[in-house]
């Protein structure tokens, strides 16, 4: 078994995604890459109003997907901070195998809807060039997200991040 592997963490807004994917790779030293850090870089030269959110959502996917590859190149591990769907999720996963490390799906996600709305109500996350996220942007994603169809970890933000961390370390064999 390799030990190098690769963690997508997906779900909505304000289901712990960010913080256990930092969390993930602070403990284990290894790069996390986030979209909305990358989205919040490209925002100031207007490519996210001017694209369409197709287009804007293939070219996001594909950034971080560039950094998957250069990390699997380099022979390392990797945490990704993500919304994806089953399209990118298969490619992943292809490319994770092919490279010879362990792919790790993980969907966030929440079972209690006030936990949640005030996880995302009460947060500032101060990344240069993004947008604070409210509770009718969380509804509007749910509305197009649709969730993994693809066998992944589900994690619920209900519980606490070291428990959801277990479960994830217990997966990749790292507990």
């Amino acid at each position: 078994m390799s030990d190098r592997y690769v963690v997508v963490f997906t779900g909505l807004p304000g289901t712990g995604k960010s913080t256990l994917a930092d969390r993930l790779a602070t403990d284990a030293g290894v790069p996390a890459f986030a979209g909305d850090w990358l989205l919040g870089a490209l925002a100031p030269y207007g490519v996210l109003n001017s694209l369409p959110r197709r287009t804007l959502l293939a070219l996001y996917r594909n950034l971080l997907g560039t950094l998957l590859t250069r990390q699997l190149l380099l022979g390392q591990s990797a945490v990704m901070d993500c919304l994806i769907d089953d399209e990118t999720a298969e490619r992943w996963t292809e490319q994770v195998s092919r490279a010879g490390a362990r792919m790790c799906l993980v969907t966030c996600m929440s079972t209690d809807v006030q936990l949640h709305r005030s996880r995302v109500e009460g947060r500032v996350r101060g990344i240069p060039g993004w947008h604070e996220i409210d509770w009718e942007h969380v509804e509007r994603m749910r509305a197009e997200q649709p969730p993994l169809a693809r066998s992944h970890l589900t994690l619920d933000a209900v519980d606490s991040i070291e428990h959801n961390l277990g479960v994830v370390r217990a997966f990749l064999g790292l507990a």
